[in-house]
């Protein structure tokens, strides 16, 4: 059985098929080109290193399946890849190299729909659905991230139903928030990514895109926004819509982090700190799956690298009681790869 990146170790030898999600040519300290690149399966990625770039070596593209192999290493507290060989794969399985929501995107989006449909107030209504309707398909499959959480396919949408659960709870907890608003708040938060990033059908992003890099899903956001507003009739000094404006630019939380404003009133602060708390949350589930119990994790860059634990305590408990899911990529992924162009040409973006 073919190792899986998650089962990677330091001293381990891999080989085996992985899917290149990101590449770049650099030059080493002494000018010699080398490949720096993300390669992952549906359990996890690794950086991996092709060091004395050779003329006649096959580079791939982003998005294209592998077969590699190489040296697991360790670097700076971080696993690392040092690529012995690299070629084409002749026959891949990508249902087996892309990560999935636990739910088809279609019952996400169905959750979503309902809660839109609860709002009282009708302006309110027309608004959010018509900023769904701007984001277009592309939300069934994008991820939430190129990296991080929610790197998955119809990763956009897990975070965004993920959130919806959590604010209702704390909307029963502080009865003095306005559901309507925080919960509308969750659901428009995020769909500037779809402008953000660069993602094929298989939820795998390239890069960010000229938008994403210049203006940013929270500033596109507001635009798109705007827009909404303009077609369904609610004038631009709404309060309504500066709330939602407001909510939008704040939620990252401090300058830092690319907010403009800190979030000034209750709903805007709600937004910012479970958006926080459900990024987190996933990213540490994903580390601590791909961590023996008993044991650390690598340095994680993100979690201002931190070196997380995964104690047995809870790692008994999560065999016992935890509900086994299954990543969502029957349909879906089925119809991505058969519209998929052949393995060794670049993916439509």
């Amino acid at each position: 059985m073919a190792l899986r990146v998650v089962e990677c170790k330091p001293g381990m030898t891999f080989e085996g098929v992985v899917l290149v999600r990101s590449l770049e040519r650099r030059k080493d300290k002494n000018g010699r080109d080398y490949l720096d690149t993300m390669l992952g399966d549906r359990t996890g990625e690794i950086n991996g290193k092709l060091w004395n770039l050779s003329t006649t070596q096959y580079v791939p593209e982003a998005g294209q399946a592998v077969e590699v192999r190489g040296l697991v290493d360790e670097f700076n507290g971080r696993i690392q890849l040092k690529i012995m060989k690299l070629s084409a794969a002749a026959d891949a399985d990508m249902r087996e190299l892309i990560p999935c929501a636990p739910e088809q995107p279609e019952t996400m989006m169905a959750r979503i729909r309902e809660t839109i449909d609860s709002f009282p107030t009708e302006d309110l209504r027309r608004l959010v659905t018509e900023m769904l309707a701007m984001t277009g398909e592309k939300l069934n499959w994008y991820p939430a991230a190129q990296r991080m959480h929610h790197a998955e396919r119809s990763g956009l949408l897990h975070h965004t139903t993920s959130m919806l659960k959590t604010a209702a709870l704390i909307c029963d907890a502080y009865p003095f928030l306005c559901r309507e608003l925080l919960l509308a708040g969750v659901i428009i938060h995020d769909l500037g990514k779809v402008k953000e990033m660069q993602s094929d059908s298989l939820g795998n992003v390239s890069d960010y895109s000229r938008d994403g890099l210049l203006v940013g899903h929270l500033v596109r956001g507001v635009s798109d926004l705007d827009q909404a507003a303009a077609r369904v009739g609610i004038p631009p000094d709404s309060e309504l819509l500066a709330l939602l404006e407001h909510m939008m630019i704040s939620h990252h939380g401090v300058p830092e982090y690319g907010s403009p404003r800190m979030p000034m009133f209750p709903e805007a602060e709600v937004l910012h700190w479970i958006d926080t708390l459900d990024a987190r949350m996933n990213e540490m589930q994903g580390i601590l799956e791909r961590t023996p119990a008993g044991a650390f994790s690598e340095r994680i860059h993100y979690l201002e690298d931190r070196r997380l634990y995964h104690p047995f305590f809870t790692a008994r408990q999560q065999e016992t009681e935890a509900p086994q899911e299954e990543a969502a990529q029957p349909e879906g992924i089925r119809t991505a790869i058969e519209q998929m162009k052949p393995i060794d040409t670049e993916l439509p973006w």
